[in-house]
């Protein structure tokens, strides 16, 4: 039986066993008072999988009940070819080892998209790796002949990685290059390229890309012209809880200035095939407490998303009961950036009827989306 609220208080605060500090924070986050960067990292220090969770799940159901989120959609990767070489990164191939890769064409990419032609799939999430030769005029092209062909679908597309160097080839601000691609017909941007914002981290395992305040910028630019898009944290490698909070302590700051964010992802770092496989991977239990104190600290973000291609299916439903609200979606097996970093789900593809039967094993109700949270179907 679930906890009522006064059940929590009596649990989390009054037990002997909570420390102080931990009861403060606990009586802050059941007033729905927001917790501040030393009460995060004092949750990943000293607050357990039990106490995280119970407070995690709190926040949930006040903000999405027992509604378990997915869509249906599907990826088209362009290209694992890049300019970039980040230490974490198990998917792409350099430019002098292109053979290795593949570098898609758009009409390549658009009969990836008409396989789709009579399915009920609301989205495709385009991203992948950087190439000069996919530019400006690449993607738009590519976004105009997406909506001539299928105008409902919704193009999630590229993170600010890509978009900076697209813009700056092609001489734009931020603004003037998200305008363009926005009338071509972009619609929402995925949260990639994120990874943790810490200068001195983010130099190490993704030199050289865009910085963590131009991925800041370019977000925000997206979100004053009217338009959403996602956040992701790469955790669980050389970083430490400090540079979590500091990280989310960002999100959290520019979504109370544009709310532009529809949800927050947690992204595992895993180590098969990169220049990090020397560094261990962190536990389901650090998965867990992860998404419960992400729940906690993001307290303007209206969903956390398990990516359960990422962390495997089973891992995926036990978040549900630390704070995350979403799933994703179905993906049909048209994703090889965590199948080939050494996921759990080597093929990851799911049926609606699979994602409905996943939530409602956990005792959760599916409610099937759009890219922006309207309500497809209730099951």
């Amino acid at each position: 039986m679930a906890l009522q609220v006064d059940d929590k208080k009596l649990e989390l605060i009054l037990d002997s066993n909570i420390s102080p500090q931990l009861k403060k924070i606990a009586e802050k986050v059941l007033s729905n008072e927001r917790i501040s960067f030393e009460d995060g990292v004092t949750l990943y220090k000293d607050g357990s999988l039990g106490f995280v969770g119970t407070l995690a799940n709190y926040v949930r159901e006040q903000k999405n009940k027992d509604l378990v989120y997915f869509n249906h959609n599907f990826h088209v990767e362009p290209t694992n070819v890049c300019v970039y070489t980040c230490s974490f990164c198990s998917y792409s191939r350099l430019i002098k080892h292109r053979e290795q890769g593949w570098e898609l064409t758009v009409d390549q990419i658009l009969d990836i998209i008409k396989k789709y032609d009579g399915q009920a799939v609301t989205e495709v999430h385009i991203t992948g790796g950087v190439v000069p030769k996919q530019d400006l005029n690449f993607y738009t092209e590519l976004f105009k002949k997406i909506k001539q062909h299928r105008p409902q679908l919704h193009i999630k597309a590229l993170t600010p990685v890509e978009f900076h160097y697209i813009f700056k080839k092609a001489k734009l601000s931020y603004a003037e290059g998200l305008k363009i691609m926005k009338e071509a017909g972009l619609d929402s941007l995925p949260g990639g390229g994120a990874e943790i914002f810490d200068k001195t981290i983010r130099d190490e395992i993704a030199g050289g890309k865009c910085s963590s305040e131009e991925w800041l910028e370019l977000h925000e630019t997206w979100h004053k012209m009217g338009s959403f898009s996602n956040a992701t944290m790469l955790y669980g490698h050389i970083e430490t809880f400090e540079h979590r909070i500091d990280h989310m302590n960002r999100l959290r700051e520019l979504q109370d200035r544009t709310n532009g964010f529809n949800a927050f992802i947690p992204l595992k770092f895993r180590n098969k095939e990169n220049h990090m496989s020397h560094v261990p991977e962190v536990s389901v239990i650090e998965d867990l407490r992860n998404y419960a104190i992400s729940r906690i600290y993001l307290d303007n973000f209206a969903h956390i998303k398990a990516y359960w291609a990422m962390i495997g299916r089973s891992t995926a439903q036990l978040a549900l009961n630390f704070g995350a609200d979403d799933l994703d979606g179905t993906i049909d097996d048209t994703t090889k950036i965590y199948s080939m970093a050494g996921s759990e789900e080597q093929t990851p593809k799911l049926s609606t009827q699979q994602l409905v039967d996943l939530i409602k094993a956990v005792g959760k109700t599916p409610v099937e989306r759009d890219t922006l949270y309207n309500v497809v179907k209730t099951y």
